[in-house]
């Protein structure tokens, strides 16, 4: 039994009902290594990242489901040109949606964005990209970026640096999600159980986590390669996805296993699922569906039996 870190956002606007299932347009085309970001007005879509709303509380003590429950379906109405990677909030972009997902506006900010995230300390909507680390060479437009936003919340299209590449986040193809209290980044490494913590603007790792696999009764290739989800709950930290046993996988901050919560038998998982298409956010977590709908859809699942 754990309980929920003592953070609280203020919803503005009415939030997406839980279980509705939304249509998601795409951009028409983009470049390969760049990939942009739409705003709708109540729905949201992008080749990489979908944004909605989020709110969290405090004082509140949830379990582990024993199998995860559907919060939310988004179908994508488009095929997208490149694989969809994660899924993103903010606390007012529920302002940006419509009934119908009316198409609004987009920008393309021109990253690989591996993770894109909502910082409640700075209310800016950051995105970490490919490569952060350098390890596969020093390219152009690699680290952390703030997406700048105009006064009414659309997407400019520009960007200011955070930081630039930084040796302390590992792996070049690693999905690092982060922590807003600590100011943690926990970046898994491919094909290992290992997780990486950083904290800016040190560019060492300030430590490393140790999943333990075993006792999941898992092994290091039958889980995602690069996303370890960061869940904001004490005591049940971090989730990976099991591609192969059709699981979420549950631990605590050490690395500990806590629990699995099992996926509907009827979600057909491909070898991509290890790679992309996966987030943590609203308290759910995020899995592309390929073979549903016909561009293929995320599914956000509740993995808590209680939520804020």
């Amino acid at each position: 039994m754990s309980k929920f870190l003592p953070y609280t956002l203020i919803v503005v606007g009415t939030p997406l009902k839980l279980s509705d299932s939304i249509p998601i347009q795409n951009s028409a085309k983009q470049a390969t290594e760049s990939f942009s970001i739409m705003l709708l007005i109540k729905s949201i879509a992008v080749p990489t990242v979908f944004i909605v709303s989020l709110a969290c509380s405090q004082g509140v003590f949830a379990q582990v489901l024993p199998e995860a429950a559907v919060g939310i379906k988004i179908a994508l109405a488009k095929k997208p040109t490149t694989r969809p990677m994660t899924v993103a909030y903010v606390p007012y972009v529920s302002r940006y949606y419509s009934e119908k997902g009316d198409y609004l506006n987009s920008a393309k900010p021109g990253f690989d964005n591996r993770s894109i995230y909502y910082n409640t300390d700075t209310r800016q909507l950051e995105t970490v990209t490919y490569n952060i680390s350098a390890n596969a060479g020093f390219a152009p437009n690699s680290g952390i970026f703030a997406l700048e936003l105009t006064e009414a919340g659309d997407l400019k299209g520009t960007s200011t640096e955070i930081c630039g590449h930084n040796p302390a986040f590992g792996s070049p193809n690693t999905m690092p999600t982060y922590d807003p209290v600590s100011k943690h980044y926990f970046a898994k490494q491919e094909r290992s159980n290992m997780v990486l913590i950083a904290e800016l603007p040190k560019r060492e790792k300030i430590g490393e986590i140790i999943l333990d696999l075993a006792t999941a009764e898992v092994k290091f290739d039958d889980i995602t390669d690069y996303f370890v989800a960061y869940t904001g709950v004490m005591g049940e930290e971090l989730a990976v996805l099991d591609v192969d046993h059709k699981a979420i996988i549950v631990f605590d901050i050490k690395g500990k296993f806590v629990a699995k919560s099992v996926l509907p038998a009827t979600m057909k998982l491909h070898s991509q699922n290890h790679i992309s298409g996966l987030g943590y956010t609203n308290n759910m977590f995020f899995v592309f569906h390929e073979n549903e709908s016909e561009f293929g859809t995320y599914y956000g699942f509740t993995i808590f039996d209680k939520t804020p």
